[in-house]
């Protein structure tokens, strides 16, 4: 069925391209979910269909490509199931979501660049919101997919609308100018990201003006000479009317616009309509003073207040977190700060990040009354209700008269308070144990007292782990295999020191097969913390068998020793909760083949008394073969790989044989997965890639950082040439300096070999070499040619200070360098 076929009013309905995702509410209680399956790069929703029938989705929007004589036959068997058959499930979402926009005669403010785009955005809904009600993308919606899902809540109520848009090649920005139609543009500045998918420059400003060929104004800063040239010569071809409103500092370049640096801020000053406009920020770094610029000029242009009221606004703004942050709380709790704001579909995003967290745990949501959503609040709270319900938030608290107001709507447990004071006074939060907490809220409230309460107070060397790393890595492999291969992740050695528990629920959201760790308690903590992917242990001890059944821990059997003590155990200790009604079932086994590594494994000649042993055990069953490659991350090691993966075909087929039935095989790490993928076979173990490492070095650049060591300078000093510093005066000055003490030392995890300026830090954009031996709790470094200050940010590793780059540096590699930070070290994870 086309889409010209489609019987939808998009009012009536909205989408859903998530199985995960909840179900956002909408400005019509009554408004119905359609599931668009889109078939991607790395997941195909239309496998997801008989699990969203389950939940009572009924309307469907599937691929004609992925419409398999199987999945035709499963959709026969939802009789009241609505489906729409199309070429491409994401070219009729935009297509909707287009002819959504077309019916609301309103400004829209279309946002581009390279950089910058969401903090001009939220800046902007900061400035605006007291004249406009405001419908925006929520954090950086702003791809092929996030727009349309961005421009869908448009209702009658909003009168300005304001969306970012970004493109990674070619042929991408037309769609997304059809869905935004803005009559205002911005395009903030031109930078190296997605360079990779274009031919120059030239080609990606010229693709990025497509979203302005029919706005009405453009604002952009007129010295970046490429995005000048090609608003004159192309844009102005297309589109004659435009209005253009250059800015420059320089005077001759465009509209003066000038910057003077003031106490705690800046001044900026323009002209206006042939009136004076100034104001001050309280930011002095060029890029937060660019965003300002186009946030002004936007604000002029719609000509909503007074200069003074403005300024009034302006001093008001502050740096923009977008991220969700998962923390360690007090009383055994995890807590997420999303004290940003709290817009409707930041809502909805923050509670699929609760949901993705440890199910074991209460789920509570500390929740301010809802500001501008563009619904009534008779609508909006019994919306929220039914919201918090379906994701099964174990309690909320309501801060604000609003959710005073509607408290009786909610039916799981609920205490309401007027102000973020008063629930502070209260004490509730310090009887909140064994849980997570969201906390959600708008600036207005404060909320970022409520975190400061609940988290669990550290020093402040912190690891930060980004969830969307993590993620990105995990497709990049994906793609390296394909659908139809599995994938088992490492988590052991706490998930290579950012955190298992973390980590696996990512892992378990995504959907991945396996998980493997080192040893039995490793397992134990995950299922404590619920997981319930299969787990693999590799290193199974006759003591914690009795473990391994009862959290359905699946062992490694890697030599007739550990294969004897693990049938001796299930022939002498029944299972416990034999003569219950819930049995608990002996997990499978794992085999090792020992094809060349020799370090664990059953040798080539011991395959056939092995298949002997395996079959006369018939409770035992095979989970998987796999071996493990002793050089795939050189080249020169190739021809032996290649040994390895034949001997261990050989030997997985003679077990096969023996066995009856083939288990799952698997043979490569992160670096075979890229050096050797036609070895790929049903499985592959992803572990040192997923965190940022791509040891083969034949695509380093397909993998993003995932961890960031940071710290704090808790002192400087300023020391004459000839002065030592450190540990039996290792640190000899030959220059007149400036010697900065970091809150961090061996016992964090930054190694002693780094010290005496092997080791370089990033200390606010320049790159600073250590002085002296490091200490146990302290790193001193020397910050001469920086401009810092006592309690300012340093990265020891993490952008741009890679962990190879520090691992070469003392001649060891990545894991010992990520494995060692300590657990003392507080984690923080957060997802953009």
């Amino acid at each position: 069925m086309t889409i010209q076929e489609f019987d939808i009013n998009t009012s009536d309905v909205y989408p859903l391209t998530d199985s995960r995702q909840v179900l956002a509410p909408t400005r019509n209680g009554s408004a119905e979910p359609v599931f668009f399956a889109i078939q991607g790069e790395h997941h195909d929703g239309h496998q997801f269909i008989p699990e969203l029938y389950a939940k009572n989705v009924r309307r469907f929007v599937v691929e004609t490509a992925a419409l398999t004589p199987e999945l035709r036959h499963e959709l026969a068997q939802m009789p009241d199931a609505h489906i729409w058959e199309v070429g491409s499930s994401l070219k009729t979402l935009q297509e909707l979501a287009a002819r959504h926009r077309s019916q609301f005669d309103i400004p829209v403010v279309g946002i581009t660049g390279s950089n910058g785009k969401t903090i001009v955005k939220e800046w902007l809904a900061q400035v605006l919101t007291p004249d406009f009600l405001i419908q925006k993308s929520p954090k950086s919606y702003n791809s092929q997919l996030g727009v349309p899902l961005s421009v869908w809540p448009l209702n009658e109520e909003h009168t300005l609308g304001i969306f970012e848009a970004g493109i990674s090649k070619p042929d991408e920005m037309q769609a997304l100018q059809a869905i935004i139609q803005p009559t205002i543009g911005i395009f903030t500045n031109l930078g190296s990201a997605h360079d990779e998918g274009f031919r120059s420059h030239k080609q990606k400003v010229a693709e990025k003006l497509r979203l302005f060929r029919k706005a009405g104004t453009l604002i952009y800063r007129k010295s970046y000479a490429a995005i000048d040239e090609e608003i004159h010569l192309l844009l102005k071809a297309v589109n004659p009317t435009i209005r253009l409103i250059g800015w420059s500092t320089d005077p001759t370049a465009g509209m003066p616009v000038l910057f003077t640096n003031q106490t705690n801020g800046t001044q900026i000053n323009l002209q206006w309509e042939g009136n004076d406009c100034t104001v001050w920020v309280p930011f002095s770094d060029p890029a937060s003073l660019e965003n300002a610029t186009h946030v002004l000029l936007t604000s002029l242009v719609l000509g909503t207040t007074s200069p003074a009221v403005l300024q009034e606004r302006f001093a008001r703004l502050r740096p923009v977190s977008m991220r969700l942050e998962l923390k360690e709380g007090i009383h055994r709790n995890l807590l997420i700060d999303d004290t940003y704001n709290n817009d409707l579909a930041g809502l909805s995003i923050a509670l699929n990040f609760l949901n993705q967290q440890d199910v074991a745990r209460e789920k509570v949501l500390v929740l301010s009354d809802l500001l501008e959503t563009g619904m009534k609040p008779d609508e909006l709270y019994p919306a929220i209700a039914r919201m918090l319900e379906e994701k099964d938030v174990s309690q909320l608290v309501g801060v604000g008269p609003e959710l005073n107001r509607y408290q009786a709507v909610f039916t799981i447990p609920a205490r309401f308070y007027s102000t973020t004071a008063e629930l502070l006074h209260s004490g509730y939060l310090n009887n909140v144990t064994d849980s997570v907490i969201l906390v959600k809220g708008a600036r207005r409230f404060s909320f970022e007292t409520v975190v400061n309460r609940c988290v669990q107070k550290s020093h402040r060397t912190v690891l930060e782990i980004n969830l969307d790393a993590l993620t990105h890595n995990l497709n990049f492999y994906r793609s390296k295999v394909g659908p139809k291969t599995k994938i088992m992740v490492m988590v052991k050695a706490f998930a290579y020191g950012s955190g298992s528990a973390e980590v696996a629920s990512l892992l378990q959201f995504h959907r991945v097969d396996y998980l493997a760790v080192a040893y039995a308690d490793e397992g134990v903590a995950l299922r404590q913390n619920g997981i319930k992917l299969p787990i693999m242990v590799m290193n199974p001890a006759p003591q914690s068998f009795r473990q391994l059944i009862d959290y359905q821990l699946e062992p490694e059997i890697y030599s007739f020793g550990i294969l004897d003590e693990w049938m001796r155990f299930l022939q002498t200790e029944p299972d416990q909760n034999a003569n219950s009604e819930a049995v608990i079932s002996r997990p499978p086994i794992h085999i090792k083949l020992d094809t060349g590594m020799r370090r664990l494994g059953f040798l080539p000649d011991e395959m056939g008394r092995l298949g002997e042993l395996l079959t006369s055990n018939p409770n035992l069953r095979v989970a998987t073969v796999f071996s493990h490659l002793a050089g795939s991350d050189e080249a020169e090691h190739t021809p032996f790989s290649q040994e390895q993966h034949r001997q261990f075909v050989e030997g997985a087929a003679q077990l096969e044989e023996a066995l009856g039935y083939r288990p799952l095989r698997h043979l490569l790490n992160s670096a075979g997965i890229v050096r050797l993928p036609e070895y790929k076979l049903d499985m592959v173990r992803l572990g040192i890639g997923l965190y940022g490492v791509e040891v083969s070095r034949l695509e380093p650049q397909q993998v993003q950082a995932v961890g960031t060591l940071k710290t704090v300078i808790s002192q400087i000093k300023a020391l004459k040439s000839g002065e030592t510093v450190g540990y039996s005066r290792r640190g000899v000055l030959d220059h007149d300096a400036r010697i900065a003490t970091l809150a961090i030392g061996y016992a964090d995890g930054y190694d002693r070999r780094l010290g005496n300026g092997v080791g370089r830090v990033w200390v606010n954009g320049v790159v600073c070499p250590t002085v002296g031996s490091i200490c146990m709790d302290m790193t001193m470094i020397d910050i001469t040619n920086a401009q810092a200050e006592e309690g300012d940010e340093v990265i020891l590793f993490g952008q741009p200070i890679t962990l190879t780059d520090l691992a070469d540096r003392i001649g060891t590699i990545p894991y010992e360098i990520l494995t060692g930070v300590s657990e003392r070290v507080k984690r923080v994870f957060y997802h953009e």
